[in-house]
């Protein structure tokens, strides 16, 4: 297979990161500015633009802020689901053509249990949630099909926690996180007939962490602050060429995912208003370079992926207004500052600002709860020029163009106490 690679090819090792990998190793997203990270857990939160680390009086709070299960009488469970109705991304080509990422449901489930006993000044919870992933697709007969196909990232995070009531107005919790992350995806590399993929999968662990103060009735403060951690994916990658033989190898590759930190206050006038507003960094700076090791086999070197990621940062802020009879709804907007380069953007990350608006309703009863949330997810239109970094230098097709997203979602989540 290494007669693929012409002479000169060794020169321009940094073209191959967009060359095999452009729909990117880490491409498997949510198609959102914030990388791959999933930050919709709960429908009440989703409801108020996620502003509710300083809230926290779900059994969503293990996600959000695990201190906040403290406020949680006897065992509480909650299930919910998230609906990503369609990853919609469009791509205006520098020529005018239009293309689209094909149409996608992608439901993420959710489900969280607490436990506060009586007689201790300690609350127990578990979560079970995805905190990255989804996926984007691009049709075959794309302009883009040799900068990025079809991408998937599961992952999936087991997260017991304690909190520790350390007086009436503060608490403590944290946990470790059991993650489970597979990754698959596929592009063309040199035609419109050949194909490279990678399957991986691994398991890793974190811990996440917070605080909550409630000084009086009016003000809470609150803080979360998740541990980065490292997923050594191992798999296969297989390159099937237009003419010639299938080659495969086994396959390595470590990828960082973040540390985030998060913080804010809500701020509650009387009993019946909520507003709350958080800042969340999110730390994609390690994620560099990643060596796909294990392809030297195939191409006569290890595939490198360069991101050169950088920070991102969330601003939230949510209204909720509390009814009689348990009813209550909200409104919320949060900005998501991206996390690409223009040098090394790709289509299997279509990475933007972005502007989400949201709002819910639902009702807290004496056993059931439940809320009901919609939200939408626009993408500021970004312009890319061709680039080394987002080019692939044997057919010479480069992301370049106008990117657009929209993304719709709807979210419900029901709790029993019991």
């Amino acid at each position: 297979m290494k007669q693929i690679l012409s002479p000169a090819f060794p020169n321009k090792i940094h073209l191959v990161i967009w060359l095999i990998l452009g729909c990117g190793l880490i491409g498997f997203s949510d198609v959102r500015a914030i990388g791959f990270l999933l930050p919709n857990q709960d429908a009440e939160a989703i409801a108020r633009g996620n502003a509710f680390a300083d809230t926290a009086d779900n059994p969503s709070a293990i996600f959000y802020n695990p201190a906040g299960i403290s406020q949680l009488p006897g065992q509480q469970l909650e299930v919910g689901v998230l609906n990503y109705l369609g990853l919609n991304v469009s791509h205006d080509s520098v020529g005018g053509g239009r293309e689209d990422t094909r149409f996608q449901v992608i439901p993420v489930p959710q489900l969280f249990y607490t436990f506060s006993p009586t007689n201790l000044p300690l609350s127990f919870g578990l979560g079970v949630y995805a905190p990255f992933g989804l996926g984007v697709e691009w049709a075959e007969h794309s302009s883009l099909r040799t900068l990025a196909l079809d991408s998937k990232l599961q992952f999936i995070t087991v997260n017991p926690v304690v909190s520790w009531k350390i007086s009436d107005s503060l608490s403590l919790g944290v946990g470790p996180t059991i993650n489970y992350a597979r990754i698959k995806f596929n592009r063309g590399l040199q035609n419109a007939s050949d194909y490279f993929e990678f399957i991986g999968d691994d398991f890793a662990f974190g811990m996440n962490a917070g605080l909550l103060w409630q000084p009086d009735a009016k003000w809470s403060f609150g803080a979360n602050y998740r541990l980065a951690t490292t997923v050594d994916f191992n798999g296969t990658s297989t390159y099937t060429p237009a003419a010639g033989p299938t080659a495969s190898a086994a396959t390595t590759a470590s990828v960082p995912f973040p540390q985030i930190l998060s913080g804010g206050i809500s701020y509650r006038p009387t009993p019946k208003w909520n507003i709350e507003s958080d800042v969340d960094w999110i730390d994609w700076s390690p994620l560099g370079t990643v060596s796909l090791a294990g392809t030297k086999n195939i191409f006569g070197f290890n595939l490198p992926l360069q991101l050169n990621w950088h920070d991102s940062w969330q601003y939230k802020f949510g209204v909720t207004r509390y009814f009689d009879h348990g009813w209550f709804a909200s409104a919320g907007y949060y900005f998501t500052s991206d996390t690409a380069s223009s040098q090394f953007f790709t289509p299997g990350i279509p990475d933007t600002n972005l502007h989400v608006g949201s709002i819910g309703f639902g009702h807290h009863g004496r056993d059931w709860h439940w809320a009901l949330a919609g939200q939408i997810i626009a993408g500021e239109p970004r312009n890319i020029t061709a680039a080394p970094g987002n080019s692939n230098p044997f057919t010479g097709a480069s992301s370049a163009g106008t990117y657009q997203l929209f993304i719709p979602t709807v979210t419900l989540s029901v709790t029993y106490t019991f």
